[in-house]
């Protein structure tokens, strides 16, 4: 990869600084003091993973006093502000914020006796901290989060003046603070325990293997698998995706880290520049699907519903691999269409070399889904113990890669001297003292480590603060039941209905907020309408199932035009339109706007009521199933399909992935004949595309 890989190799990184761990860089005194609270902030973290979280809203107190105060002083107040510097007003406002954080954390006992009778002075720090938590969001994530909570905080106050079953009979500021600082109900409430416990220790996870090279080595691992197929760089940005996104979770960092390698190469072999950014897009966005780690949103989704965050990784495994194959065939299918090659065997890095060179990587993987899978320990405490695993695997790591590094160690003195490395200062601290430059080099991959999951954390913490305010205020008006009530009414009893209100409501919401906010507000306001219209028509839908459906379109809804963060990140290493790159990325990532339904109209794909050998038939079905149905999107097989082609291959899609409620006038199908039928009619239109590919014969 040669010069214009690089600079997009840099672009990217800068483009993952500013969205999620701060557009500020600092050094000098100021930037060290920064790296001391990231750091703080990560270890504490650390400690109660480990040894237990502090009693009641204490540890989210801490949580969010850390979070604000790096809002505050990594992302600035707007471009025009100092980037390599704390203003004054910036440096007072971390402090403000940090002690009306804290100032739980010193009084709890206080606090906690005075509910419902607050003095003044607990209602003006609790108001403080709510317009300074508004502030931190809209830095570090989004100025319409706070427009909606600020929104929300109106109709608290307002209700008398609204008309219709909206309308409520108001509360005052005093009740409103009272209710959101001094409860576990509002600010402290849900989002944020989730965000001061599970999510920062996986965030901080996927920044340790990210930083000891595991991210690098997956991508590469990709291209060895699928870069010499047709259309080679996209499939592997698929592959590298969905790898990334099982230790991430962000689809931002996502697109930026593996697009930086896969777009330049994507357009490189002949995909058009907004076709590589989309491509990169969609499979980076649905990386928040992938398990074990998904997104900041699956986690709050289990505290919500209560049960393990297992059964949710569970729930999502099929629906996410069927994601992944649908986009799969559908990159394929657009190098089929514009017969775009693969990469050359120079191009792409040895199978068997490029697997065991970073197998290591896999280890703390390994070791996380084995404590979450078969000794059932805590999402908490797995990724603790995975953590001091990938720490483990740093040492040793660096410890392999400098006898790499120096080879000629062994060497007579004359020989060294010769060697052009031994100019290198680094040799001479190996050879001196080889512990102590192995130990320098993991503490300095480990310190790197903890300041950047404390800054990739601020802002979601921030906004994680935010959604509390919201559900605190639907809590208090019983907005919640309002809107369940309001959308049963307008559905007439339909689930479809019900479900598209919510999925239209989502793909709104979704196109100014990040996932975990989307999905927080969808789950108070859209979910309990589902479960009443399914509770009435005795479907008896699971709550996960609902939850899910909720969770998938917050998730598609970060690349939906025209707001997509991923999509403008994608667009600047593409060099592309980032709207028409956002588009197209829609396309490609339209079946993950199904997959919902899916699963709702067929729970066993979410391994509800089935057995294993169920699945073993069941999988490959919806795969098949998955494949006509980028077939109807893409408008090409073998050769260009006709318009009753297309929707042959749309009905096709559905017999495989839902076929067991199927019924003619009233008459169940079998299951097995309905793929069976499906299965030939598939088989035949390939041999009807394949006999109008063939070249016309050459005539004299």
């Amino acid at each position: 990869m040669a010069r214009e890989a690089i600079q997009d190799a840099e672009t990217s990184k800068e483009m993952a600084k500013a969205s999620e761990g701060g557009s500020r860089r600092l050094s000098g005194k100021t930037g060290l003091l920064v790296t001391l609270i990231a750091v703080s902030m990560s270890l504490f973290q650390l400690y109660t993973g480990f040894w237990g979280e502090l009693a009641g809203a204490k540890q989210l107190s801490v949580h969010l006093t850390f979070a604000v105060v790096l809002c505050f002083v990594c992302f600035p107040f707007s471009k025009r502000s100092p980037s390599h510097r704390i203003s004054m007003p910036d440096a007072i406002l971390a402090v403000v914020s940090g002690a009306a954080a804290l100032y739980l954390f010193i009084n709890y006992d206080h606090v906690v006796t005075s509910v419902g009778n607050a003095p003044v002075y607990d209602l003006a720090i609790g108001g403080a901290l709510i317009v300074l938590v508004l502030e931190a969001t809209r830095r570090s994530v989004s100025p319409i989060l706070p427009i909606i909570t600020i929104v929300f905080l109106l109709y608290a106050f307002f209700g008398p003046y609204i008309p219709g079953d909206l309308g409520h009979r108001g509360f005052r500021v005093k009740r409103i603070i009272d209710h959101i600082y001094m409860t576990g109900q509002g600010l402290w409430g849900v989002p944020l325990r989730v965000s001061a416990t599970f999510v920062f220790l996986f965030v901080l996870f996927g920044a340790f293997l990210e930083k000891i090279g595991a991210g690098e080595y997956l991508i590469n691992l990709s291209f060895a698998l699928m870069g010499r197929f047709r259309g080679g760089p996209a499939k592997a940005a698929v592959v590298a995706s969905c790898a990334m996104g099982s230790i991430s979770g962000s689809s931002i960092a996502n697109t930026v880290t593996t697009g930086a390698m896969t777009i330049p190469l994507m357009k490189k072999v002949g995909f058009k520049n907004h076709v590589a950014g989309a491509v990169e897009v969609a499979a980076s966005t649905n990386g928040q699907l992938m398990p074990p780690i998904m997104g900041a949103a699956a986690f709050i989704m289990a505290e919500i519903i209560g049960v393990p965050y297992i059964s949710i990784v569970k729930a999502a495994f099929i629906p996410a691999i069927l994601s992944y194959a649908a986009i799969f065939s559908i990159v394929h299918l657009e190098a089929v269409k514009e017969n775009i090659r693969g990469l050359t065997k120079e191009e792409c890095p040895p199978m068997v070399k490029t697997l065991l060179s970073g197998i290591h990587y896999t280890l703390p993987l390994i070791l996380l889904v084995w404590l979450l899978l078969v000794t059932m320990w805590t999402p908490t405490t797995a990724a603790s113990w995975s953590i001091l695993a990938a720490s483990a695997v740093a040492l040793g790591n660096n410890f392999y890669r400098s006898r790499r590094l120096f080879p000629m160690l062994m060497n007579a003195e004359s020989e060294v001297a010769a060697d052009p490395r031994a100019n290198d200062p680094a040799f001479h601290e190996f050879r001196d003292n080889p512990k102590r430059f192995t130990l320098r080099r993991t503490g300095a991959e480990l310190l790197d480590s903890l300041e950047t999951g404390a800054r990739n954390m601020a802002g979601i913490a921030a906004a994680c603060a935010c959604c509390g305010i919201i559900i605190g205020v639907v809590t208090l008006t019983g907005l919640g039941l309002k809107m369940a009530t309001l959308i049963t009414e307008a559905a007439g009893g339909s689930l479809f209905l019900t479900l598209f209100f919510s999925v239209f409501a989502s793909i709104i919401l979704g196109m100014g907020l990040p996932t975990t906010a989307t999905y927080i507000i969808m789950a108070a306001m859209t979910a309990p309408a589902i479960l009443t219209i399914s509770a009435d028509l005795g479907l008896g839908l699971p709550v996960v199932a609902v939850h899910l459906f909720v969770f998938y379109y917050g998730i598609v809804a970060d690349d939906t035009p025209p707001v997509g963060l991923c999509a403008y990140a994608a667009a600047g290493i593409a060099n592309s339109d980032p709207i028409k790159t956002g588009w197209k990325s829609f396309r490609l990532d339209l079946a993950a706007f199904t997959l919902p339904f899916m699963f709702i109209y067929n729970t066993k794909l979410l391994m509800f009521n089935t057995t294993w050998q169920e699945l073993l038939y069941i999988i490959p079905m919806c795969i098949l199933g998955m494949f006509c149905w980028s077939v109807f999107i893409q408008g090409h097989w073998r050769t260009r399909t006709y318009i009753w082609e297309r929707f042959l291959f749309l009905g096709l899609a559905f017999l495989l992935v839902n076929p067991s409620h199927l019924s003619v006038g009233g008459v169940h199908l079998n299951q097995h004949l309905v793929n069976l039928v499906a299965v030939v009619s598939l088989v035949l239109l390939y041999l009807w595309q394949r006999s109008r590919s063939r070249p016309a014969p050459v005539t004299a």
